[in-house]
Order: structure tokens, then sequence, then C-alpha cells
């Protein structure tokens, strides 16, 4: 009898299309179509990995230029300040306290006008 690895094979054909649950048409049904699929997926993911990182500093800049703007000070000034003043917070709790804690945002841009002057 000749073995022709029928479980070996199935299997990694039900692992491939596992995978590719929720995609479209044959990108979901087809092997050879899903594998490529997954493929480029996979690149994708990789990709976006990075950029999510990009994404998020970008945001929170943002954020934190817009609470900026409502105290009467740029970004660049204030971030300039902030590095004079020691003060160590990063970006990301810069942000969430402008949003979450106006009075304590209010006071760190005080505290980083005082520098400036």
């Amino acid at each position: 009898m000749r073995a022709v690895n029928g479980t070996i094979r199935k299997n990694r054909r039900k692992k491939i299309l596992k995978r590719a649950k929720g995609f479209r048409g044959g990108r979901r049904k087809l092997f050879r179509t899903a594998k490529d699929a997954i493929m480029k997926s996979d690149v994708w993911a990789y990709r976006d990995r990075k950029q999510k990182k990009r994404n998020f500093r970008s945001l929170w800049i943002v954020r934190i230029n817009a609470a900026c703007r409502e105290e009467g000070i740029s970004y660049s000034k204030f971030i300039d300040a902030i590095n004079k003043s020691e003060i160590t917070l990063n970006r990301k709790s810069l942000s969430e306290i402008a949003i979450r804690q106006p009075e304590a945002f209010k006071e760190i841009v005080k505290k980083a006008k005082a520098v400036l002057s």
C-alpha cells in the first residue's frame, strides 16, 4: 500500500483555510488562493505593526497641540519648555492628561510657560 500523506496534507490545508476565515470569495474557500491571501495579509500585518506606532504618536501630538492652543501656546514651544523644565512625561501620557484631566494639563502648561519667560 502506498502512503500519500493524507492527514498531513489535510491538516496543512485546514490550517491555512482556518486562517483565511472572514476573507471574501475564493480567498476563503480555495486553498491556493487562500494561501496567497494569507501570505499577503502577513506582510501587511508586519508593516502595520510598525505603522501603528507612528500613527499613535501623531495622534498624541495632534491632541496635545489642540490642548496647548486652547492655553495659548504652540506645541513646539510647549515641548521645548517641558524638556527644559525637566518634566519627564511622554507624549502618550500628556495626551491622556489633556483629554481626561484638563485642569492638571493647565498646571503643566503653566509650569512650561514659566520656564519660557
